[in-house]
């Protein structure tokens, strides 16, 4: 079963913070296309008005410019709404290296007022972006929850402590609160430009422009690439997830795994470009292989990925030569 195939109250009304992101957007889309009524808040620090564009005349769609490091702002965007869909943050390891206070700020602070005003204006569920990062230098294959390492950057850091607050919330509050902890997304409208871009679309538009890309490392890190839409099937039936269920954390990934040299390879060979690569120095709190156990997610959640890496990295690909 696909994402189109869950179904809400006609009336429900959802609240996508981050909403103009690459996976927020997409969120967006989707609902709306679906038939529902989405507000969509974003500071545009990250995210694109382009990405939102083509909703902004959608009479159920509102677009709210607003920082959810602010309270009051956080407070009205989630009065009258059934269900919240957090993906306001700040990506990116090594950015976060290089700027921990700023991501404290955003991506635990700015999730606690949500979660707050969540709980205090009746939501019914608060679903929120966490990470594979949360799984530190823990060697052990697939990637299992319960079973973290050690923490090997503020932004991983940043989402364990988010965990750990939509586990209160569930305790003292009340509010049914569910963790995705997403493997390495891709798809549609990720960001290809900057130099924290996720390594796909950066690959494909380096390649797609004559340029030689560098991969970082070795190319034999492994991850679980997961697209875009099974990352939307989460979310919607996350909030579609009995209440026992909440106050958890969920593997969000597609249940495989890929060496970045081979899904280096697989662009170059649907481009039709022959290009050796840069190998440059591993980057700083990455961790080595990540590989979802999503057994947790489809039993408590009804997950079940539509999209392996295959058939994802080909929509990608179209989609980046049509849009790039």
């Amino acid at each position: 079963m696909s994402f189109k195939d869950v179904k809400f109250p006609e009336d429900s009304v959802f609240l996508v913070t981050g909403g103009a992101g690459f996976i927020g957007s997409n969120i967006c889309e989707a609902l709306i296309n679906m038939g529902y009524t989405v507000r969509c808040l974003d500071n545009l620090s990250t995210g694109k008005k382009e990405n939102i564009e083509h909703l902004l005349d959608n009479p159920r769609f509102t677009f709210l410019e607003k920082d959810i490091r602010d309270l009051d702002s956080c407070m009205e965007a989630t009065k009258g709404v059934d269900y919240v869909l957090n993906q306001a943050a700040w990506g990116s390891v090594p950015r976060s290296i290089e700027m921990p206070l700023l991501y404290e700020e955003i991506n635990i602070r700015g999730t606690l007022n949500m979660m707050e005003a969540s709980r205090q204006n009746g939501v019914k569920k608060f679903v929120y972006a966490s990470s594979s990062s949360v799984y530190g230098d823990h060697p052990v294959l697939p990637k299992k929850e319960g079973q973290e390492g050690k923490l090997l950057s503020p932004y991983a850091l940043t989402k364990r402590v988010d965990e750990e607050y939509g586990r209160l919330y569930k305790v003292l509050y009340g509010l049914d609160t569910y963790g995705m902890r997403y493997f390495n997304v891709f798809g549609r409208r990720q960001d290809p430009n900057g130099m924290y871009a996720a390594v796909i679309p950066k690959f494909i538009k380096q390649l797609k422009n004559g340029e030689t890309p560098t991969i970082n490392g070795d190319g034999k890190h492994s991850r679980d690439f997961t697209y875009i839409d099974n990352v939307i099937e989460a979310n919607l039936k996350a909030c579609l997830a009995p209440s026992e269920a909440a106050g958890e954390a969920f593997n969000i990934g597609a249940g495989g795994r890929e060496f970045l040299i081979d899904v280096y390879n697989k662009i170059c060979e649907a481009l039709g470009v022959s290009v050796e690569p840069i190998f440059g120095p591993p980057r700083k709190g990455d961790i080595k292989d990540s590989n979802a156990d999503i057994s947790k997610a489809r039993e408590l959640l009804g997950y079940d990925p539509s999209y392996n890496f295959a058939d994802g990295i080909k929509l990608a690909i179209d989609w980046y030569k049509e849009n790039l």
